[in-house]
């Protein structure tokens, strides 16, 4: 019992602590990751695509236009990534995961793009376009979005609404995934 016991000691804080890892925009970023798991993004101002993969992992790759890459920093512990520092303009993030992954993804601002991700999607950008490819439609229990000022066009929900306070939710019992797609300024597409 009592060697039981320090085993376990020995092994809670490689369990608490879990994977984190530190890198820069210099090369890219790569972690294991298993499918099936949430992920947390928090972003700073970029164009972004968030791809699912079928690779067990997670990779960041980085295209600077001008500036250092090593200035921008990348970690990603407790299944939280978190991007940031480096030059304030032309920057370009491409982020893979595995296609089955449960994603909440902050971005102050840029361009968003994701497609081929499986799951619960919990997204907010402040200023910019997201597009958003939500696969089967009837796959969600529940599916709003919102755009303060912009374009909302869920061709896959079937709404499409311009202006200001634009606005829809959409309801179904027999899907799986929830889907909140939230945008203070720009366009926001569902397709």
């Amino acid at each position: 019992m009592t060697r039981v016991m320090i085993a376990v000691l020995l092994a809670l804080p490689v369990v608490l602590r879990g994977q984190s890892s530190k890198g820069t925009c210099a090369s890219p970023f790569q972690v294991a990751l298993a499918s099936e798991r949430h992920i947390s993004m928090h972003l700073r101002a970029a164009d972004v695509e968030i791809a699912g993969t079928n690779k067990p992992a997670l990779r960041v790759t980085c295209r600077v236009d001008e500036g250092d890459a090593d200035h921008i920093k990348v970690s990603f512990a407790a299944a939280d990534l978190r991007i940031y520092g480096g030059p304030d303009r032309n920057l370009h993030f491409r982020i893979e995961v595995p296609a089955r992954t449960n994603l909440l993804v902050r971005l102050t601002a840029g361009d968003l793009q994701v497609s081929g991700i499986t799951g619960d999607k919990d997204i907010q950008l402040r200023a910019g376009d997201l597009t958003i490819a939500v696969g089967h439609p009837e796959d969600y229990r529940v599916a709003e979005g919102s755009v303060l000022a912009g374009d909302l066009n869920a061709s896959a929900f079937g709404v499409t609404k311009d202006g200001l306070f634009r606005s829809f939710r959409k309801d179904n019992a027999n899907g799986r995934y929830r889907l909140h797609a939230e945008l203070l300024a720009g366009d926001l597409t569902l397709r």
